[in-house]
């Protein structure tokens, strides 16, 4: 089983990632969107990850982690350098975690699209699913960043948006080639 320590790390790990890439980045691919293939541009889609994050981490004093209620700051989709602040203060704050319960229980809140009350959106979590939720969710929105990096001939950089089951599947094959 992951400790928190690891499950914090490999977060970090991804973050990491899209500091990188965002640092490579000019202005204008970082902010880019409304094209055909799709609506949002890079600086939304990272905006989107870092709003969970940083909701994540906000809600583990009270054990209470509601992901509806995103700040949705413009000025993470806008300007890097503000992205890149926002990156940095939330690897901090996952770096504080390497000493926490993984199991340390959670109530976390999300909508999910039913039409019952908001207070039963509630739902019992730990921390450790949460980290883990949180690497499946950024991969997914990496994902998007690339495809539309891609479309502009902009390499996103290996491994970039790309499942860790998927990175683990992909070096057998080669191995076993």
């Amino acid at each position: 089983m992951a400790t928190c320590a690891l499950l914090a790390e490999d977060n970090i790990v991804y973050l990491e990632q899209a500091l990188a890439l965002v640092e490579r980045l000019r202005d204008e691919d970082y902010t880019r969107g409304g094209q055909a293939a799709y609506t949002s541009g890079i600086g939304s889609h990272l905006r989107h990850c870092l709003d969970h994050y940083t909701n994540f981490l906000a809600g583990l004093p009270a054990g209470r982690v509601d992901y509806d209620a995103r700040a949705r700051d413009p000025r993470i989709e806008q300007d890097r350098s503000h992205a890149l602040g926002v990156m940095r203060g939330i690897v901090a704050g996952l770096k504080a975690l390497s000493v926490q319960d993984g199991e340390r229980a959670l109530q976390v809140k999300m909508d999910c699209g039913d039409q019952t009350d908001p207070a039963s959106w509630w739902t019992g979590s730990t921390l450790r699913r949460e980290l883990q939720f949180l690497i499946s969710h950024t991969v997914h929105h990496y994902a998007l960043i690339a495809m539309i990096l891609r479309l502009h001939q902009i390499d996103p950089g290996p491994g970039f948006g790309v499942a860790p089951s998927t990175l683990r599947y992909q070096a057998g094959q080669a191995c076993a080639r």
